[in-house]
């Protein structure tokens, strides 16, 4: 019988929870050698599960959580009132060794501070970044960060970011000097805001591969392994691709469906339609990866079905065996960026959520 992998998974996350977690986590442990410890309010997980599973026995396991941290409520301040939070409860299982990762479909701002607050930042970093692998015309990935944890940033956030991007790229996708780019409104070095223009000058001084400004159609093209950005314009670029190959997978349905010569060729390239649809849905790239912690976490969409849940299970799996983290960090263990300058402002994670208990 083979080693099942122990993932943790915050049972009342999505928008739907916990419907698409709980046949979500049933899907994988059919499929894949894991356990999944789902976390939340007890009773109401094994009726539903017991009502899912119809009693076949299957390595779920429900961890008691009396709260959770929904999407309206401001990270900080659940935070502190919800001490036994399914966030708080699944990263600490991580934390002590009884999973090799976490995954939630919840509040972002509330799984970074927790992460970063449970499981620790790496040495040098000051704020984790969430991850996007994203597809290209080439056939490469194109990783972007940050896209959601962090939407206020200074330079020095996104010269981490960027560190953290290139040493992913390079350590886990196996390029070996991977592009670096800065995305912003045009190519020219003096496009942009304060943020990008005061950003750039400090990516063109680390030994990497930095190829200057990006747009946001380079994420795509492929001239990009690695393009850095605040979470607020990341978070927007992310969702507006979403949502832009969900139009053109319709439009593309439409138009084979349209006339009956169609339908034939429809039916005839149901594989190719079937494999572009899988290359373009966000259900199938299993989440966001939040680099620069001591531990995994992969953070899904709010809106995640049980199909998204089950690929972020498997990343999260995935993620924990092959060292991610253990890598970035011999990595930065070699190249940290200078200490950056202290922050005043509300919104810097680090100074408020440090001061609050673990």
């Amino acid at each position: 019988m083979p080693t099942l992998t122990d993932i943790a998974l915050d049972a009342m996350g999505s928008d739907k929870a916990p419907d698409p977690e709980i046949k979500g986590a049933i899907h994988a442990c059919r499929q894949l050698p894991v356990r999944v410890h789902l976390v939340g309010p007890e009773d109401r997980l094994r009726a539903a599960l017991h009502d899912a599973t119809r009693g076949e026995r299957l390595p779920i396991v429900i961890v008691p959580a009396t709260e959770w941290i929904s999407m309206d409520e401001k990270a900080a301040t659940a935070i502190r009132k919800k001490p036994g939070s399914t966030m708080r409860v699944g990263l600490r299982l991580v934390k002590e060794k009884k999973a090799v990762g976490f995954l939630t479909a919840g509040n972002t701002g509330a799984a970074m501070a927790l992460a970063k607050m449970v499981l620790g930042p790496l040495p040098g970093v000051d704020r984790p970044s969430l991850s996007a692998l994203l597809p290209t015309a080439t056939g490469s990935r194109c990783v972007l960060l940050d896209v959601g944890a962090n939407v206020d940033c200074k330079p020095h956030n996104l010269e981490q970011f960027a560190v953290m991007g290139e040493m992913y790229a390079r350590s886990v996708l196996k390029i070996p000097r991977p592009r670096v780019g800065l995305l912003s409104i045009g190519e020219e070095e003096g496009k942009g805001n304060d943020l990008t223009r005061e950003s750039f000058a400090l990516l063109k001084q680390l030994s990497f591969n930095f190829i200057g400004n990006v747009e946001g159609r380079d994420i795509y093209n492929g001239r990009a392994d690695v393009v850095v950005c605040d979470g607020f314009v990341g978070n927007v670029a992310l969702k507006t691709s979403e949502g832009l190959a969900r139009l053109v997978r319709d439009l593309l349905r439409q138009s084979l469906n349209s006339t009956v010569t169609a339908q034939v060729g429809a039916l005839l390239s149901r594989k190719a339609f079937d494999d572009f649809k899988k290359r373009l849905d966000y259900s199938e790239y299993g989440g966001a990866p939040l680099l620069g912690i001591r531990g995994v976490c992969i953070v899904n969409h709010g809106s995640s079905n049980d199909r998204a849940i089950y690929n972020g299970i498997r990343v999260t799996a995935e993620f924990a065996l092959a060292g991610v983290n253990q890598q970035l960090e011999r990595e930065f263990a070699g190249r940290r960026p200078a200490d950056p300058p202290p922050e005043s402002s509300i919104f810097a994670v680090g100074a408020l959520y440090d001061r609050l208990p673990a």
